[in-house]
């Protein structure tokens, strides 16, 4: 059992994730609670050393099922190293992308199917599961036009805008499995606009444990 809060996440490249990740870190801190801000892959000397692999756009060649077992195991680390640790002493951890990103990337755009990524992730998560995931959805050109601002596209981004449609797709069908544990935001609206929808979907959890 965890005594903190576990909120992650989600959406397509170029949802604005990360933008609201700090936007709620930086209310959070305000009123006193301690925040723990990571991302997924990655969170741990380990998991970055993963995040260089599978980002690495030289590597597309890279088959759909080496993606899911590396997602895994830089998650693997990532649940000892840093998440169950921080929320056993009582922090709030904010992840940008967590376990429902390697179901919709892996499981449904890929096509590896949802029973065999979450085998392979049932070792690496030992059971947690967030209280809270926030959906930034957004329509795949407007996420892409933001992307590709940013400059250089990784190895996930350059699978192009059909992978992404599908990947959206599956976050869809993510939500409608699980709707209690899913709020979905419209990203398509400026950040403090976004923002709003965040701490409304956040309401009363960060008054923290009962």
């Amino acid at each position: 059992m965890t005594s903190g809060l576990f909120i992650t996440f989600e959406g397509i490249e170029g949802s604005g994730k990360s933008t609201q990740l700090r936007l709620l870190a930086d209310h959070i801190t305000k009123r006193g609670r301690n925040v723990v801000c990571t991302r997924e892959p990655g969170g741990t000397r380990t998991g970055d050393r993963v995040r260089a692999i599978l980002l690495d756009p030289e590597l597309a060649e890279m088959d759909p099922a080496t993606e899911m077992l590396l997602f895994a195991s830089s998650r693997a680390q990532h649940v000892r190293e840093l998440l169950r640790p921080s929320l056993d002493q009582g922090d709030v951890v904010l992840c940008d992308r967590y376990l429902h990103s390697s179901l919709a990337y892996q499981a449904w755009a890929r096509g590896l199917g949802r029973d065999r990524v979450m085998s392979a992730n049932a070792a690496a998560i030992d059971g947690l599961l967030p209280d809270l995931i926030l959906l930034l959805d957004l329509d795949v050109a407007r996420a892409f036009d933001r992307a590709e601002a940013r400059g250089r596209l990784d190895r996930i981004e350059l699978a192009g805008r059909g992978f992404h449609q599908a990947v959206r797709a599956g976050f869809h069908k993510e939500r409608d499995l699980d709707p209690a544990r899913f709020v979905t935001i419209d990203a398509d609206r400026p950040p403090d606009e976004v923002f709003a929808s965040v701490l409304a979907a956040v309401g009363g959890r960060l008054d923290g444990p009962e």
